[in-house]
């Protein structure tokens, strides 16, 4: 075996990504081991968004929503290529939460923890606002409050790439068998017969978690976990307007539709138990729930006809007793394991996976310093100029980076930046290669030596989401290039069976 890393980390999904980066930026050896693609399962099936939670105030989870919230504004900021402030609209529905509740929630919202990139919120005439167009006549009044909105699985990508810049070690599609614990070390076997040395691991393998502290670390001490599938709808266009809206439901749940690759809306989420993270699969019952909950709203309703994409993941909830899914806690737990360095990671969401990472880092590590929240993350660090928030810099960068390249159609330079950030410029000026109708070359290249893809899925699905735009010939270039025989093709994206899960994390 080489020199024992300082700390691995199984799993590589958000958390995992985020507690390998805080740890490889205060100077500890670091890998990241995952069984499938970085950020193939949980984390790229979210509903996408950095946010307080503003349902969860109604069961008086104030600190998650504090903590939420304190940390929408350090995301857009160290984030600004793949975050953007996203604005929703909340109709009032006479027969659901009063009128007065909805004011005194986002009152509450505005005021938990500092804003400095999202605006306040206000009541709105749906009868004059833009937004209402899309209703039906009968809503009249809402509120429009402002959230956070992320790509997900670019997000854990960033920061797997950081931890590999920091001289980390990232292994996906690497299965850890077993790890046992003798004198001071741990011996991790890897599923290809390879062997790695650790001083200290993290399980952080989401809906595995305890699954792998159980047939991987051999404890049986990690809390059981409630596995919720979250199901999602991508259809065309609801409305024009940039708003997202979040609809009441009768039976008290709330269902976003939120503009999503700027031709379509994506609809979500779902709260189903499932008794496997493996067994992820949108029902057709989650569909026609999502499509009866946004037509009870929608000036014209949605079909199943407009639906052009649909996925899963699952979310680990920690067991708590007389709770249902919808009033479990969506914060996180870590969980030492008595007798060995090994302390596994459960629950928690996006919108706090950094300070997830440094409360793990406290534990492990606790004479070195944070570090994360004033780091922008790769493709993020954009020039800025004095006192500039980094959602103005990548503003004013691309602006630039635009005018740079005049020689390129303006959407392919937008669409590169909004994927690459700062990583777009040698790109452009390299030039991108050959067009496979509507992805380049050099992208493929890109995302094959730089973000680990070996597939047309990893690409289509996850780096980016062409696979909502390309036509069945492009998808077949993508393919051919990764080497993918015809058989095996990424599906149409008429199709709307696609999910986002990766079976056997073991």
């Amino acid at each position: 075996m080489d020199q024992p890393f300082d700390l691995l980390v199984i799993g590589g999904g958000i958390n995992g990504a985020g507690i390998a980066r805080d740890a490889a930026g205060r100077g500890l050896t670091v890998a990241l081991v995952d069984a499938g693609d970085i950020g193939g399962a949980t984390s790229s099936a979210s509903t996408k968004l950095i946010h307080g939670g503003l349902r969860y105030l109604e069961f008086y989870q104030f600190g998650l929503v504090r903590k939420a919230l304190a940390e929408r504004e350090v995301l857009l900021d160290i984030a600004p290529h793949i975050s953007w402030p996203q604005s929703f609209v909340l109709p009032h529905s006479p027969e659901q939460r009063p009128e007065w509740m909805l004011r005194a929630g986002t009152w509450l919202y505005d005021h938990l923890a500092r804003r400095d990139v999202v605006p306040g919120s206000a009541k709105i005439d749906l009868r004059q606002d833009r937004a209402g167009r899309a209703l039906l006549p009968a809503f009249r009044t809402g509120f429009r409050y402002w959230d956070g909105w992320v790509d997900d699985a670019r997000l854990v990508i960033a920061n797997a790439q950081d931890v590999r810049a920091r001289g980390g070690t990232v292994l996906p599609r690497t299965r850890v068998a077993r790890a046992t614990f003798a004198d001071g070390l741990w011996t991790v076997t890897l599923g290809d017969g390879r062997t790695l040395a650790a001083r200290r691991i993290v399980n952080a393998a989401g809906p595995w978690a305890e699954e792998v502290a159980r047939t991987v670390l051999g404890r049986n001490d990690a809390p059981a976990l409630r596995l919720v599938q979250g199901s999602h709808l991508v259809t065309r266009r609801v409305h024009l307007g940039r708003d997202a809206f979040m609809l009441q439901q009768p039976d008290g749940r709330i269902v976003f539709v939120i503009p999503y690759e700027r031709d379509f809306s994506l609809i979500g989420t779902t709260e189903r138990s499932v008794a496997a993270p493996g067994a992820v699969a949108m029902s057709d019952d989650e569909a026609d729930y999502l499509l009866a909950a946004v037509n009870r709203y929608l000036a014209r309703p949605l079909s199943a006809d407009d639906v052009v994409h649909r996925f899963a993941g699952v979310r680990p909830l920690i067991v708590e007793a007389g709770k249902g899914d919808r009033e479990t806690s969506r914060d996180y737990a870590l969980v030492d394991h008595a007798g060995v360095p090994a302390l596994t990671v459960v629950g928690g969401k996006i919108t706090t996976y950094r300070v997830l990472a440094e409360a793990v880092l406290k534990k492990i590590a606790p004479r070195t310093k944070a570090w994360t929240a004033a780091a922008p993350l790769p493709g993020g660090d954009v020039p800025r100029l004095a006192g500039e928030n980094g959602q103005a810099a990548f503003k004013r960068w691309l602006s630039n980076l635009t005018q740079a390249h005049e020689n390129y159609d303006p959407k392919i330079v937008r669409r590169l930046a909004h994927t690459l950030g700062t990583a777009a410029e040698p790109l452009l000026a390299a030039g991108l290669g050959d067009n496979f109708g509507g992805v380049f070359e050099a992208e493929l290249a890109h995302f094959r030596d730089a973000e680990w893809a070996r597939s047309s899925d990893d690409v289509l699905w996850r780096r980016t989401k062409l696979g909502l735009h390309l036509d069945p010939a492009a998808k077949a270039r993508v393919a051919a290039w990764f080497g993918e025989v015809a058989a095996s093709l990424t599906q149409d994206s008429r199709t709307p069976s696609h999910r986002f899960a990766t079976p056997g994390r073991a």
